[in-house]
């Protein structure tokens, strides 16, 4: 009986990884690509200077269809920002009395107004948390991680704004 050539293992791997992604194609399957809105141009009322401001301007310089104006006037929309805020609480004590425990949050609220003042998404809060044990030997590695765990917070919330935003239809 003659037996077919081994195929090496790379080949195998290649082999397998095309029915893969033929298999999640064929399911519907696909990445999240940038998020399409429904308007042309938007004013952003917080600095571009501020973390937060240039972060929300590089995620609408990704959309392909939304662009960023610096002029209210010339914006279809207006995204206010109402309040930007960090808090830290604490969430336990060791059986000295010194903090073991912190939860950090972040608040975010917004709204969004048309050219005519008239509010197209009303007052709306969104609120990210985390939580880390905190060691006072270890002072400047824990602050490290503090700013790590709210700029991953931030960027939570940014990611929650677009995917609200890119809900809107505006009435034409």
């Amino acid at each position: 009986m003659l037996e077919a050539p081994a195929l090496p293992r790379r080949r195998l791997l290649l082999a397998g990884a095309g029915l893969f992604g033929l298999a999640l194609g064929g399911c519907g399957f696909h990445l999240r690509g940038p998020q399409r809105m429904d308007f042309t141009t938007i004013h952003i009322g917080v600095s571009a200077l501020s973390d937060f401001g240039a972060a929300l301007r590089r995620q609408f310089a990704t959309t392909e269809t939304t662009r960023v104006v610096e002029d209210p006037a010339q914006a279809e929309v207006r995204l206010q920002i109402l309040v930007d805020s960090r808090s830290r609480e604490i969430l336990s004590l060791t059986g000295r009395g010194t903090v073991r425990e912190y939860q950090l949050i972040q608040r975010l609220r917004f709204q969004l107004l048309d050219k005519a003042g008239v509010a197209i998404v009303a007052p709306t809060e969104l609120v990210a948390r985390r939580e880390y044990t905190f060691d006072d030997s270890q002072i400047l590695g824990k602050e490290q991680e503090e700013a790590l765990l709210y700029r991953d917070m931030q960027e939570d919330l940014i990611q929650q704004l677009m995917r609200r935003l890119a809900t809107v239809r505006l009435k034409r």
